[in-house]
């Protein structure tokens, strides 16, 4: 590991999040360093999409701290997050579909360059607008597919086109909610290649129950279970952990 990625970018400490009387989250402590990829894996109901919605500021947190770089995002608002240095995916495609593919990474490339409420000037006034749409369709391999209706991709090319929207803001940290879901081996295959290819230079935690991805894709592990990240650690200290593979993982990885 280089001394970059010793830095930590993302941390949680103490993370609580109750809903009335039931505490979901119990105390999660978890750190992303610095052009790490991370991810964050346990059984359905294991509250991981809660800890994406708090640290992405869709939820607000019961108890703890949540810092970006050294600063607290804990409750604040999902925009102020966003302009901080960190942008996620949704496990539902969030996407226009009667948009088209450019059209889609233009809307998201504007709100980057605060020009997404400008209607009193022709969107060709902002040559940068352009430029980085264009890069971003040639950065998830799309440039053949810019004047497709975004409603009529395939599955994958709808993923990878919501990766290029997340990636519009020129994040330091970007979380992935299941990307891979759905999708088929050959998809599964393109789509590790596109994340490690444009996660290059910047820090990933990952949502993903495929094990084969997460065990090539990613540095680190951290396993939660009913609230509570139990272990963390490599892909090999992770397989070979005897509470994981009795809480998740199950004896066939043990190879």
């Amino acid at each position: 590991m280089s001394a970059n990625q010793t830095r930590d970018i993302l941390t949680l400490r103490g993370v609580r999040k109750s809903f009335g009387e039931a505490e979901i989250i119990r105390g999660v402590d978890l750190s992303l360093h610095a052009g790490e990829r991370h991810a964050l894996i346990g059984p359905n109901g294991a509250g991981k999409s809660t800890v994406f919605h708090l640290i992405s500021g869709h939820y607000a947190v019961s108890e703890g701290v949540i810092a970006l770089d050294g600063q607290e995002i804990q409750n604040a608002t999902p925009q102020r997050i966003n302009r901080a240095g960190l942008a996620r995916s949704f496990q539902i495609t969030n996407i226009f579909p009667k948009l088209t593919v450019y059209e889609n990474l233009r809307m998201a490339v504007m709100r980057r360059f605060g020009v997404q409420n400008t209607i009193w000037r022709f969107i060709s006034s902002y040559p940068v607008v352009r430029e980085e749409t264009e890069r971003l369709l040639e950065q998830v391999r799309l440039q053949k597919r810019r004047d497709a209706v975004a409603g009529e991709l395939s599955y994958s090319e709808q993923r990878s086109m919501e990766i290029a929207m997340t990636l519009a803001s020129d994040p330091k940290v970007i979380l992935l909610d299941e990307p891979m879901a759905g999708m088929s081996h050959e998809e599964t295959d393109y789509t590790v290649e596109l994340i490690k290819s444009v996660t290059q230079g910047r820090s990933l935690l990952i949502v993903e129950h495929d094990m084969n991805v997460v065990f090539s894709l990613c540095d680190r592990i951290s396993v939660l279970v009913y609230g509570e990240v139990i272990a963390t650690g490599s892909p090999d200290d992770i397989r070979n952990n005897h509470k994981v593979k009795e809480a998740y993982l199950g004896e066939e990885v043990s190879v």
